[in-house]
């Protein structure tokens, strides 16, 4: 019997934990940037952007994670 542990895992679970909180710290700037009506919309679009980015890594993360019922 091994003793191995599944160590891609474990920096599957670390890397989707750093990308949600990414994306909640994202969430966050954004939601304080629209408050000030002298901010820079390419700047805030693009925050959005990077948002929309994580949160595709985090589907994808997660999908990848689903183990495969069809063995």
């Amino acid at each position: 019997m091994s003793d191995k542990v599944d160590t891609k895992s474990f920096e599957k679970l670390d890397k989707l934990r750093s990308l949600r909180l990414e994306h909640r710290d994202l969430d966050d700037v954004i939601d304080r940037l629209a408050l000030d009506p002298a901010v820079d919309q390419i700047q805030l679009k693009r925050l959005k952007k990077r948002k929309l980015c994580l949160k595709d890594q985090i589907a994808h993360l997660e999908s990848d994670m689903i183990p495969d019922l069809n063995a």
